[in-house]
């Protein structure tokens, strides 16, 4: 609608027939839950996921280099590495950077797998392959459990037939 003009009773009507009729109250509050503690655990899966490649390619992983791959302030990235500490997905040692738990490094692994999942999947549906590696970097965190487990039958299906 232009800013400025009157909604008129037909516009009112049509706008409300696009939507779908809304969940019921717990069912909407569960939802929107689950996406506040998926964005929430985003956040630490990106960073234990960088940390464990940076762990494989580098040797060690750095606070410094953290930030400018995640492109976060350093004093960020340090409240974040903390809270990995504080969730037993990390550990630092003085000068020689910081490491994963085996905890940490189980859950680089699980992101790893449902990243290239959706890399696959988004492939598949003719998504071209730099589209499907950015997008699938967000898209990992949000899809849950039952979905995954869908995408991976959808495409054992697609390689079988």
């Amino acid at each position: 609608m232009d800013e400025g003009r009157p909604v008129t009773e037909t516009a009112a009507k049509r706008e409300a027939d696009a939507c779908e009729e809304m969940p019921a109250q717990p069912t909407q509050a569960l939802r929107f839950g689950r996406a506040r503690t998926a964005r929430s655990a985003a956040l630490l899966e990106d960073y234990v996921e960088l940390i464990a490649d940076l762990l494989t390619t580098q040797g060690e992983a750095r606070s410094s280099d953290v930030a400018k791959r995640l492109g976060v302030t350093h004093p960020s990235a340090i409240k974040s590495i903390a809270r990995l500490k504080r969730e037993g997905l990390a550990t630092a040692k003085p000068y020689r950077g910081i490491f994963l738990t085996e905890a940490g490094h189980a859950l680089a692994n699980r992101v790893r797998a449902r990243h290239r999942l959706m890399v696959e999947l988004l492939r598949a549906v003719g998504v071209p392959d730099e589209a499907a590696e950015a997008d699938a970097e967000g898209m990992e965190h949000y899809a849950s459990e039952a979905t995954l487990e869908a995408f991976a039958a959808f495409l054992r299906r697609k390689r079988n037939s």
